[in-house]
């Protein structure tokens, strides 16, 4: 009875190693990829980034390389709230996409980290500790 407990616990070890070692060699793609300086930039810039909403849709900004960002509500419905479309300035710094605009936020600096999570997907957080999805076009 010693034998098969000690083979049962044998047997249970090695699937155990062997599923440690099936997901050690897995591609790390499934880990976010924190984006910064120079790739953060390559990324952002003159491409269209659509903000996934709560309640279904898309919020487009398109960071130009001129450093201005652009951002549309009005597929949203969202100039009955604020103004709808807004210009503002764009930056990296660091490790950090960080964005300005005139009236939206109180005219407030936001700063976020990226984390790529696809071809063309990202996970991101402000600096107030907001998080959401996006995904990049163009």
């Amino acid at each position: 009875m010693n034998r098969t407990r000690f083979n049962r616990m044998s047997a249970a070890r090695a699937i155990a190693a062997g599923a440690l070692a099936v997901f050690a060699a897995m591609p790390a793609t499934a880990a976010a990829e924190q984006l910064s300086g120079q790739a953060l930039k390559e990324t952002i810039n003159g491409k269209r980034v659509y903000l996934a909403t709560p309640f279904g849709g898309e919020f487009p900004l398109h960071y130009k390389s001129n450093g201005q960002v652009t951002g549309d509500g009005t597929a949203l419905g969202l100039g009955q709230y604020f103004a709808p479309r807004e210009t503002g300035r764009w930056f990296v710094e660091g490790d950090q996409l960080c964005q300005q605009f005139p009236t939206w936020y109180r005219g407030k600096l936001s700063c976020f980290t990226l984390r790529k999570t696809g071809e063309t997907t990202l996970r991101w957080r402000r600096d107030d500790g907001y998080s959401g999805r996006a995904r990049i076009e163009g």
